[in-house]
Parts: C-alpha cells; sequence; structure tokens
C-alpha cells in the first residue's frame, strides 16, 4: 500500500489549541498548524497534522499556547495620532476633538514625525495579535511610510488622505477634484494591489461632507479597476446627515447609494447616526461598516443610543472593527475593542443575545479580511491561505482555567498576553518583542517627536490634578 508523501513545512506548531475561523468555525483543543514559505500547509488536529509533516523547525505547545488567526484593524490612524496619545482633553466632544485638537496637530508634523508614529502604531499593533490594518489615512508623505512600515512586518492597506471640496470662494472647485484624483491615480499605481503585497494603496477619502460627488465616483471606479477598496469616515456625528439632507434631500448613506459608490469595495468608518432605510441600503449593496467602539465611547458619539449595529449584523452588514486614533488616549489593541463591542448592546438594549463571543470574533478575523479585500488570503487558519497568525500565552492568570477559548479570547484575555506573531509566515513578534524594530531606540523617539510636536501646535496635556 503506497504511503502519501510526507508535506515539507518550515514550522510545525503542535499541541496547541487552534482557533481555526474556517468556514465549519472547527476549534482544535489538541491542534496543530503547519508552515511552509508564507502559506499554511497543514491544520487539524495534532496527531494527525504531525504524521503528515515533516517540519524544519517544531514548537511543542502542550499546555501553553491558544492560536488564532491574526487579528484586522479596519481602520486606524497610523500618522498624526500615535506619537500625541492621551494628549486630548477628557472632556473633548466630537468637534473639539477633531478641529481643536486632531487637525492642528496633523498639519503641524513633519514626514519624521509620520514615519516615527507609523512604526509605532506597527508595533502596537502586532505585539497585541494585529497582523494587517486599514488605514485612516496618511497626511503628508505615503512613499516614507510605507517604507517605513516595510521594516516592521506588517500588513497593509494604505493612502493618502485625500478631500477636495472648496469651502472659501477663491478655491476652484475643479482643480481640487483634478489633483484629488491624481493623487489616487498616483498612489495605487506606485502601491498596487496585484501580486499580495503586504502593502498596497487604496483610496482613503476623509469623508463626512469633504468630498464632492465626483470624488467620490472618480475613487470608487480607481478602486474597482485596481482592485483596491475605498476607505471613508461617515456618520460618526449628526452633521454628516444634516449636511447631505441640506444639499441633496437625501441622507448620506442614501445619497452613496444615488451616485453609485456603495458596495463591496467600500468600508465606512462610524455609520452611528443612520436611519432604517441607509441600514438596508448598506446591506443590499455589500458595504462594509467598520465599528470604532472605543473612539464611540471617548468621543460621547452615541453609538449606544442611536447607533444601529444590532440592525445592521440582522440585515447581513460586514460588520468589523477599527481602534481609530491613539491622540484621545485609544489603544491598537483588537481585542480590546472586540470586549467592549461584546458589551455595549448587551446593556444599551439590555439583551444578552446581542454580539456574542463568536460574532464578535469574526469581526476582529474573517469580516476584516472581507472588508480589506483580502477574504481569500487571511482572516482564517486554513491550508492555502497566508501564514497570518498569533500564540497567546496560556500561562498567565486570565487564561487558566481555559474552558471556552472562544469566550477567554474576548471576555479574559487582551493583546498584553500575545506570545508570537507571524505575518506572511515571518516570525516579527517572538517571546512579546519585536524583532524587527528597536523597540528602546523607537520609544526614545517617540518621546521626542511627540513633545515636539505638541509644543508647535502649542498645545499643553491638560490634567485635572497638578502634575509636578
Amino acid at each position: 500500500m503506497d504511503h502519501p508523501e510526507p508535506i515539507t513545512a518550515d514550522l510545525l506548531i503542535k499541541n496547541s489549541w487552534v482557533v481555526t475561523m474556517d468556514a465549519q468555525r472547527r476549534i482544535y483543543r489538541n491542534g496543530a498548524l503547519a508552515i511552509a514559505g508564507d502559506r499554511i500547509v497543514a491544520v487539524g488536529p495534532s496527531d494527525v497534522v504531525e504524521q503528515a509533516v515533516v517540519a524544519r523547525e517544531v514548537i511543542d505547545g502542550t499546555d501553553r499556547f491558544v492560536v488564532t488567526p491574526g487579528f484586522v484593524n479596519c481602520h486606524v490612524h497610523i500618522t498624526g495620532e500615535p506619537i500625541t496619545r492621551g494628549s486630548v482633553p477628557d472632556d473633548a466632544d466630537w468637534r473639539t476633538n477633531v478641529f481643536d485638537w486632531l487637525i492642528p496637530a496633523y498639519l503641524a508634523q513633519s514626514v519624521q514625525d509620520e514615519q516615527v508614529s507609523a512604526t509605532l502604531a506597527a508595533l502596537e499593533m502586532l505585539r497585541t495579535g494585529t497582523t494587517c490594518f486599514v488605514e485612516a489615512g496618511t497626511i503628508l508623505n505615503l512613499d516614507a511610510v510605507v517604507e517605513t512600515l516595510a521594516s516592521t512586518g506588517i500588513r497593509g492597506r494604505v493612502g493618502q488622505w485625500v478631500q477636495d471640496r472648496a469651502y472659501a470662494p477663491d478655491q476652484d472647485q475643479a482643480t481640487l477634484t483634478r489633483e484629488a484624483v491624481a493623487t489616487i491615480e498616483a498612489e495605487l499605481m506606485r502601491h498596487p494591489t496585484a501580486g499580495e503585497p503586504l502593502l498596497a494603496a487604496w483610496p482613503c477619502l476623509v469623508g463626512h461632507d469633504t468630498a464632492t460627488d465626483d470624488l467620490w465616483r472618480e475613487a470608487t471606479a480607481l478602486a474597482r479597476e485596481h482592485g483596491a477598496g475605498v476607505t471613508a469616515h461617515m456618520s460618526a456625528d449628526p452633521a454628516d446627515p444634516e449636511y447631505y439632507l441640506a444639499t441633496t434631500g437625501r441622507r448620506a448613506i442614501a445619497h452613496l447609494g444615488d451616485i453609485g459608490v456603495l458596495g463591496p469595495q467600500l468600508s465606512l468608518t462610524h455609520a452611528i447616526h443612520l436611519d432604517e432605510e441607509e441600514v438596508a441600503a448598506l446591506a443590499d449593496s455589500g458595504t462594509n461598516i467598520t465599528h470604532c467602539p472605543m473612539t464611540a465611547m471617548k468621543g460621547a458619539y452615541g453609538a449606544t443610543a442611536v447607533g444601529r449595529f444590532p440592525e445592521m449584523a440582522a440585515a447581513g452588514v460586514n460588520l468589523q472593527l477599527g481602534t481609530d486614533g491613539n491622540n484621545n488616549g485609544n489603544a491598537a489593541d483588537l481585542m480590546r475593542a472586540m470586549f467592549v463591542t461584546a458589551g455595549l448592546f448587551k446593556d444599551s438594549r439590555r439583551d444578552a443575545s446581542l454580539f456574542s463571543a463568536y460574532s464578535v470574533l469574526e469581526m476582529g478575523t474573517i469580516n476584516g479580511a472581507k472588508g480589506a479585500g483580502l477574504g481569500a488570503s487571511i482572516g482564517s487558519l486554513e491550508p492555502g491561505k497566508k501564514a497570518d497568525f498569533v500564540l497567546h500565552d496560556r500561562n498567565r492568570p486570565e487564561w487558566r482555567p481555559l474552558l471556552n477559548v472562544v469566550n477567554q479570547l474576548v471576555y479574559s484575555a487582551d493583546g498584553r498576553g500575545v506570545h508570537s506573531v507571524w505575518v506572511n509566515g515571518r516570525r516579527v513578534i517572538d517571546h512579546y518583542r519585536s524583532t524587527l524594530i528597536d523597540e528602546e531606540k523607537l520609544y526614545h523617539a517617540v518621546e521626542v517627536a511627540g513633545a515636539g510636536l505638541l509644543a508647535r501646535v502649542k498645545q499643553t496635556t491638560p490634567s485635572l490634578w497638578p502634575v509636578l
């Protein structure tokens, strides 16, 4: 009887809990994962995989590791905010936060600030289990940021922050739109999605009321032509639907549907102030929605009071998660966002059936991968997919005893328990430390850059208590 040829692998992780997130959502209590190059080549019960695989390196996870797919953060500001983390007053409302704090810092940063900020953001994401992200938008120099990110090993979809609406009488609308479209065209050519690169460009619209219909249409057409997505902020505040009602007679999402830009290529962030028609339009079009629960709470956006996230989930909208910006103190730890998401609407609606740990873990993995346009490559642990995965350390109090691994991931654990991370088959976090980033050097650079940026915009970090 012929015996099948063994699978040659670079790495075998055995005797571990493996949460696959595959179509059957299989969880192996004593499972194994094997990778060769940048791909997963085997997943299953440890004894079965061990018999089928010959590996150059073996990690025995007995009573030590839980293996999950890498998390996907679908909205994060990697420049402008991480190096001024926590500086915004705790009582700042949405408008104060954006116009008095965020925008001045965005405009005053240097290219070097952006590079330091992007490196810090990538490190925080990787060390807390996020292997792929969708950027909210680089402000100054996308090429410099891409070069910096490439040195961290993270996977991402990035872009220049683009808007075109003329707000001043002396601004030429046609010129503004032409320049914005040219920016998108150029970045899509310089950083294409073809060939499964770690980093590629998307049109990153500021959103809200900052883009004309022409820019929306052009960005959408270019994204579809280049196999990219479009990301934008929308309806975080009632000002967005009010603007569109006043100027078009339709609410924001309904108007985007009217001009033909909703669809699976689009990821809208926040989407809190919606009505029933808009929820239906999102579901019918396949548009992705990124919920940023920590920002909604910190900024008093009204997500729990008026947000229709349970209705969107029930309608089949692809809900994904983001951590948004760090300027208001948020962490880029997607596991914290999962915990918050699992609880917010249970409490506000007094309905414990809403957003189970299982559905929230889907939002942080396979839903995010789909929204990032990478559903065929990442988001689950399956043979043929990219080797993006995380080892969670069970030798920590929050992981003992381990009875229900999904509940444990969402309600008990957080990113501080991430032991090791692989992206594209490369180990980028090992024993809690980056294998590619000089962390001590980075932390020093961050302290200098953050203080310098705040000084340039004449902002001082407020404190209700004396800091001596």
